[in-house]
């Protein structure tokens, strides 16, 4: 990494539909407003338009919600459907009360949203994570390689909450062509004291700061490019941040 990193929000990006080609139209809308691409530049990806493209966007008409969704739908008022679906995705529920239902996601966080998505006249629509977002990354870096020519990385962003902070952050869900963990352990401080649990999330890091270029409302800015990495020879995937359930003290 140089001493300077840059960001760039495209703002001319279509709004995404089912089967898009979310390669061509980013490249497409870098061109359009300059961007010249770099070696080790990094495409943030906004979570929903992968999913939109990747067709993941449900009817809650046609979902039949079980015993248990409306026992919980009861619980946290929240639409039975809706948590039917929650349940299909997730693997445990973690904690409820009412406005509240936290599951652990069956990749390891949270999962369905129904903001900033199109609803029928009559009924509403969920939208679902993508089916692997690491696949997603590396699928769509592949894709940019071979538009651009250049050796991108690719990051796919989604907003979560934290147990003790108030507020959203931007974190990377799928990733592809960077180190997403920077690990020290082993290494000295300034004061040569060993670093026993250093890990840095470079991942993580850089999704939260697209997210601001990103906004989180009406802002529609999908894609947020990042300038200043160096080119990362193998990359890892973001399925390595979360963290292994044996060690999960908060379960």
């Amino acid at each position: 990494m140089t001493g300077q990193m840059q960001l760039t929000a495209l703002t001319t990006l279509p709004m995404v539909k089912p089967e898009d080609d979310l390669a061509v139209l980013i490249a497409a809308s870098a061109h359009q407003e300059g961007f010249t691409f770099s070696d080790g530049d990094i495409v943030c990806v906004a979570q929903k338009i992968v999913s939109k493209a990747e067709g993941r966007q449900v009817s809650l008409e046609g979902i039949k919600p079980s015993d248990q969704a409306i026992a919980l739908a009861q619980e946290t008022d929240k639409d039975p459907r809706l948590v039917q679906l929650v349940l299909d995705e997730s693997t445990e529920v973690m904690r409820k009360k009412p406005g509240v239902l936290i599951v652990r996601h069956r990749l390891g966080f949270a999962g369905i949203d129904q903001s900033n998505i199109e609803h029928g006249s009559e009924h509403d629509n969920a939208l679902l994570l993508p089916v692997d977002p690491d696949r997603s990354a590396e699928t769509m870096r592949q894709a940019l390689l071979k538009l651009t020519g250049k050796r991108l990385g690719v990051i796919i962003t989604d907003s979560h909450n934290r147990p003790w902070r108030l507020g959203t952050v931007g974190t990377a869900i799928g990733s592809a062509g960077i180190s997403v963990l920077e690990d020290h352990r082993g290494g000295h401080d300034l004061f040569g004291r060993e670093l026993k649990v250093t890990l840095i999330n470079r991942a993580d890091a850089i999704a939260g700061a697209a997210t601001l270029l990103m906004g989180e409302t009406i802002e529609k800015i999908p894609v947020v490019l990042v300038h200043g990495f160096k080119p990362d020879p193998v990359g890892d995937n973001a399925a390595m941040i979360n963290r292994p359930l044996a060690d999960d003290m908060f379960r």
